[in-house]
Order: structure tokens, then sequence, then C-alpha cells
């Protein structure tokens, strides 16, 4: 094998335990949740425009939130980046949509860090323009 070359099926073990990771991250980060009283609406709502990992509500408050699971919660909040958050804002818009029930509660945009031996870390209302 050449420098610089991939064996195929490496790179296929590797996306397939990271896929299997952030499966166990966003768990974790429904326990969480749900242990503070949130129900959850929806996991890994697909969009033509994006992904949302989570959609939650708790009273009045609906929550779409973003699951990373990081070495550290500064690696955690860096890796949602301004892309990332308009690509969830825009699935955020088409959620909204197709339930317009939901139209009257407020909304947030929320961020989960899962990291190794602790409990995940949400931060609520992490930002508000998309």
């Amino acid at each position: 094998m050449r420098r610089g070359e991939v064996k195929i099926g490496s790179e296929l073990a590797r996306r397939q335990a990271a896929y299997r990771r952030g499966h166990s991250g966003e768990r974790l980060a429904v326990l969480r949740l749900v242990l503070s009283g949130y129900r959850v609406l929806a996991r890994r709502y697909k969009t033509k425009v994006g992904e949302i990992d989570l959609v939650v509500r708790r009273g009045g408050v609906v929550a779409f939130v973003e699951v990373k699971r990081r070495q550290n919660l500064a690696a955690g909040l860096e890796a949602v980046t301004p892309g990332a958050r308009r690509r969830i804002g825009r699935a955020a818009e088409l959620y909204l949509a197709r339930n317009p029930h939901l139209a009257e509660h407020g909304l947030r945009f929320d961020i989960i860090v899962v990291t190794p031996w602790s409990w995940p870390r949400h931060i609520a209302d992490a930002w508000r323009d998309y």
C-alpha cells in the first residue's frame, strides 16, 4: 500500500465505529433530557436541508438539540459550526411547518456535549439566530 492510501475496509470500520459512538451519545443525551423533564418529540429528524438530532419539549418550550460526543466540552461546542447552525435552523423551520400545533410554543436551540466519564452537559439556548 502506498503512502496516503486508505484501506477501504479500515475506513468503513472507522465510520461504523463513529456511527455507533454517535448513537450511544444520543441515547445518553435522551436519558439526560428525560430525567430533566423533557419529552422527546423526534430523534434524528431528517429533511432535505439538514438533520436535527433531537426535538424535545418541556412545558411551553420546544428545543432543537444538537448532540456532540467529544473529548471535552470546548471541543463539543466548537464542533457546532455556523454552517451547522444554519442547517439545523432550516431543518427546524421545516419541522415547525409540518407540526403547526407547536407554533405557539417558545423555541430554542440547545447543545448537549457527551464527554468520557461524565454526565452529558446540556447548554440551553446555545444560539439564537441561524
